[in-house]
């Protein structure tokens, strides 16, 4: 039976809800998403480029937290308040990553939890950096 380890780190908001950070099982990290708030002042930031930088580096520090990097996500899973924003997502989103982009989904939803603009989650694979 595989273990299942709870990720967690200071260097990301805590949970909103009942969930944890991320969950690292085998090789496997699964990480909850990340809203755009700012770590430094727990806030959301005003426009949906700054929120989804913050959710981007709130995604690194719970990989980071588990030992990965934004160069082994295998799949990525975007949340959006309004999809009007998705070019402006996207040139934060492509600036994370060196080594290509690994496979993702898009999706408009009615609302986010804090009134968030943007949320991103994440699926990585542990392998040769």
């Amino acid at each position: 039976m595989t273990k299942r380890e709870i990720i967690s780190t200071p260097k990301a908001p805590a949970a909103v809800g009942p969930y944890v950070q991320g969950i690292k099982t085998g090789d496997t990290i699964f990480v909850s998403g990340q809203l755009g708030i700012d770590v430094a002042t727990g806030k959301l930031p005003a426009t949906v480029e700054e929120q989804a930088y913050c959710s981007m580096k709130n995604v690194g520090a719970v990989l980071e937290a588990a030992g990965a990097t934004y160069d082994q996500i295998v799949k990525t899973t975007i949340f959006l308040q309004d999809m009007n924003d998705f070019g402006k997502v996207n040139e934060i989103y492509q600036s994370f990553f060196t080594r290509g982009f690994p496979a993702r989904s898009c999706v408009e939803i009615g609302e986010l939890p804090l009134g968030g603009l943007v949320e991103v989650e994440c699926i990585t694979v542990l392998t040769e950096k």
